[in-house]
């Protein structure tokens, strides 16, 4: 048995049992053959997420998942979007997440704005405002998400969110410090002004022109300045289609390889996904593959989506079939598609190439059975050892 792996995480994989659905989570009523064979062929458990806010979040769950614990350093999402949308963090910059949103009498109707491709138009239109000698530089992440890094001096992290997306109220709020400093008082009080400014652009802006669901607000969260982190212990490689991913793995210093046609949609290439991951293990001890439509459906709504979608994973793993190392299949959080939301839920877990347990199928209750028990996210890697 060789010492590669292939490590799989379904964005948003686990989920609660929907009543259209038979009363059975989407893993549980999808056809995954492929899955199952695994399962049985293998061990099974469930990982308890690692998370320090109300709800875990995709970059404190990869993180988790690498063995780094997001507490410890300190990772947040501002950093990770905003490196990756290729701003240079310098020393002092407070970096920050931002969605492109509908707002409406101070109310958010959609968080994406119906998951608006801003145009780059729109975007520069923002970059470079300057509020109280602080510059806002502002590129695309992907989509209706945007990277924000606010630059001058005596800025501070510790403000709160402006996106209500876990507060369970749709109540659109100002940013505010979250300790007594002057300087979390000054960035909460400039960001707040860049927040305002910004939206009377957005709302007058031709883009938004006739526009259903118009992209009006920048909700913000994670604000966090820059991190040292040291680099994944292993000879490693990142699979993605969206930049949050590739840059996480960046980050701790895994090679990203480009997929044709890995674009971390629906229709993302998954067979050329997977032969990537199995041609990368010639050179690389550990391959990350990420595959986010399972969360971006569940967020919709669309459970039945998120089954299709989980059987088409299915199908492709078939390319993995022979591969003489370790697979695991896990995800970073679970994404329940009748809460639209990321939920606390554990987090189904396969690992192939190890032992064998007596389950019948690949889902959340048979990995509650597994000998593997329940894993702190932050542990797996070690407790499986791997690192």
């Amino acid at each position: 048995m060789s010492n590669k792996v292939i490590f799989i995480v379904l964005d948003g994989l686990g989920d609660e049992p929907i009543p259209k659905l038979k009363s059975k989570t989407p893993l549980e009523f999808g056809k995954t053959p492929n899955l199952d064979r695994m399962a049985k062929e293998g061990q099974v458990g469930l990982l308890s997420p690692t998370f320090y806010g109300t709800m875990p979040t995709s970059e404190e769950g990869h993180f988790s998942l690498f063995g780094y614990d997001p507490g410890k350093y300190n990772l947040k999402r501002g950093i990770v979007t905003a490196s990756g949308a290729g701003i240079e963090i310098r020393e002092g910059d407070v970096a920050l997440r931002g969605n492109f949103a509908t707002v409406k009498n101070g109310e958010v109707i959609d968080r994406r704005a119906g998951r608006v491709d801003m145009p780059s138009k729109v975007i520069s239109d923002l970059d470079g405002i300057e509020i109280e000698g602080i510059s806002f530089i502002i590129k695309s992440a992907g989509e209706h998400r945007v990277g924000i890094v606010m630059r001058g001096n005596n800025l501070s992290s510790a403000i709160t969110d402006g996106d209500p997306h876990y507060r369970g109220s749709r109540e659109l709020k100002r940013v505010n410090p979250t300790n007594e400093s002057e300087e979390a008082y000054f960035t909460a009080r400039v960001l707040n002004r860049f927040l305002e400014k910004s939206s009377q652009i957005l709302e007058k802006h031709s883009f938004n022109r006739g526009r259903k669901l118009p992209a009006n607000f920048i909700l913000t969260r994670g604000a966090s300045k820059a991190v040292d982190i040291p680099s994944f212990k292993k000879k490693s490689a990142c699979i993605a289609g969206k930049i949050l991913y590739k840059q996480i793995g960046k980050l701790i210093g895994m090679d990203v390889l480009e997929v044709k046609g890995a674009n971390g949609t629906i229709k993302t290439n998954l067979k050329g996904k997977f032969k990537a991951a199995l041609k990368a293990s010639d050179d690389y001890e550990f391959i990350f593959v990420h595959i986010k439509a399972t969360d971006s459906l569940a967020e919709d709504g669309n459970f039945k989506g998120k089954v299709k979608f989980l059987e088409r994973v299915d199908k492709s793993l078939k390319i993995l079939r022979n591969f003489p190392g370790v697979i695991i299949v896990t995800s970073d959080h679970s994404t329940c598609s009748l809460l639209k939301s990321h939920c606390k839920l554990n987090i189904p877990l396969l690992v192939w190439g190890k032992e064998k347990d007596k389950v019948d199928k690949f889902s959340e209750k048979e990995c509650g059975k597994g000998s593997l028990s329940i894993i702190e996210q932050k542990n797996l890697l070690r407790h499986l050892g791997i690192l």
